[in-house]
């Protein structure tokens, strides 16, 4: 094995997951930018993304196998939904089973505090966190979330999705053969928001959006992204052999109008996704007020400054002007150790 820049970037992304494993110290540098494309980025999550990132390079240069990449780019798209749709179908199935309203977020108070949502799943997360924690046990840090809080809850079915992940990141691998180092440097990244998308965050998360639609810009659009790389670099042998893989169309017919058609729909398709996610936020919102279910809640629980009313033996109000994730946060406090799980409905229109 040669060697090169790519792999050395990739170990020096891996070594800074093992950094902000250890210490804190990066936390203000980093933070700030992995979370507009993780969403909320904790310190899991940037372990995660860097790991990910930088095994993707390396793989992306140790494994070297004669395939058309193409295909195999198709095949991880199609996984990749598959994988995001079942997450949501899991949260569909464990609400139907727990008798849980869609429209709420839903917390398991045993053990460590965990949160799941349609709008943002963690059901997949906490298969993988009971695995690190039954495997690292007492090194795995107190303010790393591994969801293992919700592992109890988990539908059977749940375990089946989990086998789609190792077949995914080995058509991922392949969809990085015989590629410039720039398509390979988006495809690693968006396959790292991908795969954590689909573990924390799910369909509607953004890492799962981020991921998804970045493969499918390389897919569409591979031909142009290395040609305003090699353009800009002056680099002339990634431009040569971008000429091979020059873009064709049809000139008769529609060939021209679908081929633009093909190359331009991922902006569309985009902007309706962002307009579904926020179409169902807003569908399954209540805005008179929040509705908390408590199951099993222990006596005489005091729920301090917070404006809740008791309806019934587990039915609770608060009054909507509360903002959703101050009172699902503030609820845990009074609740720690004091029920077996709480729900909260959702609300968007507290954050406008």
């Amino acid at each position: 094995m040669k060697l090169n820049k790519t792999i050395i970037i990739g170990l020096i992304l891996i070594l800074l997951g093992g950094v902000i494993f250890l210490t804190d110290i990066l936390n203000p540098i980093i933070r700030p930018i992995t979370h507009i494309f993780l969403m909320g980025s904790s310190k899991g999550k940037d372990i995660l993304f860097f790991g990910l990132l930088g095994l993707f390079l390396i793989l992306s240069q140790i494994i070297k196998i004669d395939v058309d990449p193409i295909k195999y780019l198709k095949i991880s798209m199609v996984i990749g939904w598959i994988t995001l749709i079942s997450g949501i179908l899991l949260e569909i199935i464990f609400r139907l089973q727990m008798g849980i309203k869609l429209n709420s977020i839903f917390a398991s108070m045993t053990s460590v505090m965990s949160s799941t949502s349609i709008m943002h799943t963690h059901l997949l997360k906490s298969i993988l966190g009971e695995a690190i924690t039954q495997i690292l046990g007492p090194f795995v840090q107190s303010n790393i979330n591994t969801g293992a809080g919700l592992y109890q809850y988990v539908p059977s079915f749940g375990f089946l999705v989990i086998l789609l992940f190792p077949i995914l990141i080995a058509t991922l691998i392949l969809s990085m053969q015989n590629r410039s180092w720039y398509i390979n440097s988006i495809i690693a990244f968006s396959s790292s928001c991908l795969i954590i998308g689909a573990f924390d965050g799910g369909l509607f998360g953004t890492p799962a959006i981020v991921g998804i639609f970045g493969l499918y810009l390389v897919y569409r659009n591979g031909y142009y992204l290395n040609y305003m790389t090699g353009r800009l670099f002056k680099d002339e042998k990634l431009l040569k052999q971008n000429e091979l893989h020059q873009p064709v169309y049809r000139n008769r017919g529609f060939g021209k109008a679908r081929f633009y058609f093909n190359r331009f729909l991922i902006y569309f398709l985009v902007g309706l996704f962002i307009l579904l996610r926020f179409t169902i936020a807003f569908a399954g919102a209540e805005p008179d007020y929040y509705t908390v279910e408590i199951a099993n809640i222990t006596e005489n629980v005091d729920f301090g400054d917070i404006p809740i009313e008791k309806i019934d033996n587990t039915t609770y109000r608060v009054n909507s002007s509360y903002n959703e994730m101050e009172l699902f946060n503030d609820l845990s406090v009074p609740l720690n150790n004091s029920c077996e799980y709480y729900t909260v409905s959702w609300n968007i229109y507290s954050y406008l």
